[in-house]
């Protein structure tokens, strides 16, 4: 059935290939792509698919024998065997991470295997995640494991069904080959089964690909591998724009100066447009580097991602981002700032004068505008559009921030709000919302100190008397959150349950009063209120996900799959087909309890307890140890 797959690979025709096919880690300078062969895996297996995906491509999967068809995606989707058409390459590209100019990075766990002629005779570029070493591995091994990749396929494909523009999954793919990982860098390595993601976008090119004709950065003395190379960074603008903004280039055609600043200001308005959507469903990206950011408006590369849970505007997903520089609340101006680097890579095809008057006029503008039409859809204003609205939704998200409220499943509730202000039916709708609050017990984990006092104390007084060395060590930001942490934490051993629960109740009474009255004012203008609620509740059902990717969801679906049982990912997968939609048969995730035997012989003996939960609730207790690096 992958015979069907009709292959024109474009990129590999309009931009330098290098010469070399020596597979080993090196420098590739004067080239976009380098040729490579995926490393074969032992008796690789599909963990899932996805037929959506797999649509774009044209493919359909034969209903008459799925095993042979599994069988047969497992053997192409692996790199095992090469499909007739492809042609395996690495993309070379450069990137700042964490802030910081990395020199040359690329591919190094993924292959390009060509670009696939879809049925509307539209191109995709596909992908092999983990298939093995390419000149731009480094010091690594080319391979993904199991975890990262059900989360990577998983999440690709919650995130478009969100309608959020991402790269695709269509295939994940496990083996018997192991490599070693230390999963914490903690030094507790452990073998894990290599795995597979076919991905799938329109293209992967990224800003960092243009990042390669970067010379020496000042701070950290790196380069990228093609400097002076003029003449590649023309050809690659050439490329993008006449390939993904054909428009662009057909009204630009005999400007090459006009046309790149209105492909800027485009990349600009789609990235600002991205981050708002982003920002409106509590997604959290990880690591926006500027080599994670996608050249046509995508979400690429999904590693430490999450969905926020209870709302944190400072909330870290990444266990390894120590400064909290990628945190939900950082991620528009961190998206910014990295449209900012790509237009010193597009230096001198387009002048710095001019992108940087575009991503000043644009950016901010493009953002709040989407993120506030966004919100007002998540709140059901559907018929006026006030200067006030900013306002009521900044309350409620500090009314969120201030009761542990969980994201998604309070703006999910919000659509059984009644304007009709019936005491009975407020107190039953405010005890609906203080249920997606966080309990003591979570509250109590989320601001335990997490430094020794000691050390705290050693830093304060080392902020104050030596703030070169402080400044190598800490971050200010840093201190003043476990300070901050303390007094939250002090305050709660002071509180009562009930407490808590009336302070909750308080805060929502007060927010929802302001909702009532804006939602007067809608009604206020139409002449069927009826009429105005099923419009007001259809639209806000058709924007606040009943189901997200929780990270609590994506770990039972990797442990089941770690023992051998791929059930749960595909479940979780149908499941976020539909993230809207109450879905029959999948009400429950499996929920495990952890017991601590007394020794070893106990700890064997004692029954496995699990309890059942929705896969719409809030997390349990033992996901917010959840650590994701």
């Amino acid at each position: 059935w992958l015979g069907a797959l009709r292959f024109d690979n474009l990129a590999l025709r309009s931009l330098p290939v290098d010469a070399s096919e020596d597979a080993g880690p090196r420098a590739v300078p004067g080239a976009c792509f380098s040729r490579v062969r995926p490393t074969p895996l032992q008796n690789p297996r599909l963990v899932a698919m996805s037929l959506p995906a797999l649509a774009l491509l044209g493919l359909e999967a034969p209903a008459a024998d799925r095993e042979a068809a599994e069988a047969e995606a497992a053997l192409y989707f692996s790199g095992n065997r090469l499909l007739a058409g492809s042609e395996p390459a690495a993309h070379c590209y450069c990137g700042h991470q964490f802030g910081n100019f990395a020199g040359q990075l690329g591919d190094g766990a993924a292959m390009y295997l060509g670009e696939v002629l879809g049925p509307r005779g539209e191109r995709w570029e596909i992908q092999l995640k983990g298939a093995g070493l390419a000149p731009f591995s480094r010091q690594a091994d080319g391979r993904k494991v199991l975890r990262s990749s059900i989360r990577e396929f998983l999440c690709s494909e919650a995130m478009f069904h969100l309608g959020i523009p991402t790269t695709r999954a269509g295939t994940c793919v496990t083996s018997d080959s192991k490599v070693v990982r230390d999963i914490f860098y903690d030094g507790n390595p452990k073998n894990e089964r290599c795995t597979v993601v076919l991905r799938i976008a329109s293209t992967f090119i990224r800003f960092g690909s243009f990042e390669i004709f970067k010379p020496t950065d000042e701070y950290t003395g790196r380069k990228g591998p093609s400097v002076n190379r003029n003449d590649i960074r023309i050809q690659m603008l050439d490329y993008v724009i006449s390939t993904f903004y054909p428009e662009i280039q057909e009204a630009y055609s005999d400007n090459s100066i006009q046309r790149n600043a209105a492909f800027f200001k485009e990349i600009t308005k789609r990235t600002a447009r991205l981050v708002a959507e982003w920002q409106c469903v509590g997604f959290c990206h990880g690591v926006l580097n500027t080599d994670n950011m996608s050249i046509v408006g995508l979400t690429i590369d999904y590693g430490p991602f999450g969905f926020m849970d209870r709302y944190d505007p400072e909330h870290i997903c990444n266990g390894s981002d120590n400064t909290g520089r990628y945190a939900y609340n950082k991620q528009p101006e961190i998206c910014k700032w990295n449209l900012g680097k790509l237009a010193e890579a597009l230096v001198p095809e387009l002048p710095l004068e001019i992108s940087e008057l575009i991503l000043e006029e644009e950016y901010d503008a493009e953002f709040e505008k989407h993120y506030l039409q966004k919100m007002r859809k998540k709140l059901g204003l559907i018929q006026l559009e006030l200067e006030e609205d900013s306002k009521l939704v900044s309350e409620l998200l500090e009314t969120m921030h201030l009761t542990g409220g969980d994201f998604t499943n309070i703006f999910y509730l919000l659509s059984a709000f009644s304007v009709d202000s019936d005491p009975s039916k407020l107190e039953d709708f405010v005890e609906q919302l203080t249920n997606q609050c966080a309990s003591m017990e979570e509250l109590k984990v989320a601001y335990k100190p997490q430094m020794d006092p000691r050390q705290l104390s050693m830093m304060l007084m080392l902020a104050q008397s030596n703030p070169q060395l402080f400044a190598l060590i800490g971050t200010k930001a840093n201190i003043n959150k476990e300070l901050e942490r303390i007094e939250q934490f002090s305050k709660l051993q002071q509180l009562t349950a009930a407490d808590l629960l009336s302070r909750n109740k308080r805060h929502w009474k007060e927010w929802l009063e302001k909702y009532r009255v804006r939602l007067q004012k809608e009604i206020e203008g139409v002449g069927d209120a009826d009429a105005w609620n099923a419009d007001r509740v259809k639209v806000m059902n058709s924007n606040n996900p009943k189901y997200i990717l929780r990270n609590y969801i994506a770990q039972n679906a990797i442990e089941a799959a770690e023992n051998g049982d791929f059930s749960e990912v595909r479940n979780v997968l149908k499941l976020l087909e539909n993230p809207f939609q109450e879905a029959d048969g999948f009400r429950e995730v499996k929920e495990d309890a952890e017991e601590e035997g007394a020794t070893a012989t106990a700890a064997a003996c004692a029954q496995e307890t699990r309890s059942r939960l929705p896969y719409c609730s809030k997390p349990p207790l033992w996901a917010s140890e959840l650590c994701v690096t």
